[in-house]
Order: structure tokens, then C-alpha cells, then sequence
């Protein structure tokens, strides 16, 4: 049986880390998927927005370098939970547990001109022991020659998207 799940997106907003009562980190953000087609009458695409969690050093590190509307990929499985409402109701939950995030846009480009790719991999298993067996990689400044306008070019600066966009 296989469960692996491979995304590339973009953060719908910052990434919110937070700590078990056992001192375990856990980072949970959305990732806008594009999808691979668009709406017959027009042309714009349609996303998915696919929550994802990361736990312990991992989580750190994406809560310390992702930010809203940075491209990253995920790598991971999927994992569906259930809990009791307050209401008495059984809620369902869908998510991606990640094991690998790559950074795929460098958090400090200048004028878009240099563009990096970091890679962080960690046992993030939601429960019990495992440690950290963190890698991180970068690569050169990747060919920024082409005329496409990127709507994220002006990377760390605030994004101009409306909160009516956002389906959340």
C-alpha cells in the first residue's frame, strides 16, 4: 500500500506554529494548489487550498522561513482525523502530513534577480519518539531572463490580495 502526496503551491498566510503540552513542535499552513485546467467560460484557473502540518524541527524551520504567498512543495502523506464537536457531531478532517518542505523561491531576493531552493526533510510522525534527520540544500541563482511578470516577484514585501479572494 502506498500513501505519498507531492504538492507545489503557494502559502495562503504565515505559517501558525505551535507546541503539544509534551513540548512537541506542529506548524500548520494551507497551500493553494492550482489546479490543471480552468472553467470553460473563462480563463482563470482554479486552486485548491490543502491544509498541511509539519511536527518538531521541521515545523521550526517552516514557521521561521515561510511566509503568505511563498512558493514551496510539500512532500508527505495524506491523513484523515476525526474529534467530537462541541455541538456533539463528528467532524472529519482531511490533511497532508509533511515530511519534506522545499523552499522554492529565496527569502531574500533582490529585485527577483536570484532565485534558491532549500530543501528540509524531518520525521514528523504526529506521535511518539523519532528525531530530526534534517538536510538543507540550495542551488545556484536559476535564470531570471524571461518576460513573464511574476505577481510574487517583489518577494517579502506585503502581497496585494484581497481577504474577499481567499476562500477562508
Amino acid at each position: 500500500m502506498l500513501n505519498r502526496v507531492i504538492l507545489i503551491g503557494r502559502l495562503t498566510k504565515d505559517p501558525e506554529l505551535r507546541y503539544t503540552p509534551a513540548g512537541v513542535a506542529v506548524a500548520q499552513f494551507t497551500l493553494a494548489v492550482d489546479r490543471p485546467f480552468s472553467r470553460e467560460q473563462s480563463s482563470e484557473r482554479e486552486a485548491d487550498f490543502i491544509p498541511i502540518v509539519v511536527w518538531r524541527q521541521l515545523a521550526e524551520t517552516c514557521a521561521n522561513y515561510l511566509r503568505k504567498g511563498r512558493l514551496a512543495a510539500v512532500e508527505g502523506r495524506m491523513q484523515v482525523r476525526n474529534y467530537e464537536n462541541n455541538e456533539g457531531r463528528r467532524v472529519y478532517v482531511t490533511e497532508v502530513v509533511a515530511d519534506n518542505v522545499r523552499f522554492l523561491e529565496s527569502p531574500n531576493r533582490e529585485g527577483g534577480a536570484s532565485q534558491g531552493r532549500d530543501e528540509f526533510a524531518g520525521n514528523s510522525g504526529n506521535s511518539g519518539g523519532g528525531g530530526y534527520g534534517g538536510s538543507s540544500r540550495s542551488s545556484g541563482p536559476r535564470n531570471s531572463g524571461n518576460n513573464n511578470q511574476d505577481p510574487f516577484a517583489d518577494d517579502g514585501k506585503p502581497i496585494d490580495i484581497s481577504d474577499d479572494d481567499l476562500p477562508f
